[in-house]
């Protein structure tokens, strides 16, 4: 599906960064981010372009090297990994940080997926997240398409139990990320830290 998804010339969800992440940019430490989810490239080429050393991991060939060829484009580098989220192993303590833009998975990868990004971030190191919820299903305005691929707060506290919650909000706000997602939505937010001792 992806494949075919990232086949489309453009940049189907644009090339600008996720708003949330913008906003939130500053408590990531400097450092290696890693980047879930990735598809074209747009936080990790966004975020390579502010300093930082970024990994971007996709089980998409055919976005993953839209991503390379954006990031030419804006004269930095990054690093992909085409890997599915269920296959891949983040070594303990390796991440300043973990950015996790929309990466809708099933809950039985997620649960697993969420206990390694807290183990793979360095003491100090920062999630940024933004994931559609739940309600989402009656916007019609992008995300998946099954309740069970989406996130919410309580989830979330529980899966990401030993990061501290610095910032954690469901809303419905504006999306406009190219033309999947476009139009009011409703999301869960957070940034989570991993304690220093």
């Amino acid at each position: 599906m992806w494949d075919e998804r990232y086949s489309d010339a453009e940049y189907v969800y644009g090339t600008d960064p996720n708003d949330f992440l913008v906003e939130q940019a500053d408590r990531l430490p400097q450092g290696r981010v890693l980047c879930l989810a990735e598809g074209e490239g747009r936080n990790a080429v966004w975020l390579a372009q502010r300093g930082f050393a970024v990994t971007a991991v996709d089980s998409s060939a055919v976005g993953l090297e839209k991503a390379r060829r954006l990031a030419a484009e804006r004269s930095v580098s990054i690093e992909t990994l085409c890997t599915d989220l269920d296959d891949y192993t983040l070594e303990p303590g390796q991440w300043a940080g973990v950015v996790s833009i929309f990466a809708h998975v099933p809950p039985d990868v997620r649960r697993t997926l969420h206990a390694r990004v807290v183990q793979g971030l360095v003491p100090g190191g920062a999630l940024i997240l933004e994931a559609y919820t739940p309600h989402q299903l009656g916007y019609g305005t992008g995300g998946p398409s099954a309740a069970e691929m989406t996130m919410d707060l309580l989830r979330l506290e529980e899966e990401l139990a030993g990061l501290e919650f610095e910032f954690a909000r469901e809303c419905e706000r504006e999306v406009v990320e190219g033309k999947y997602h476009t139009g009011r939505g409703h999301v869960v937010q957070l940034v989570g830290r991993k304690p220093l001792a």
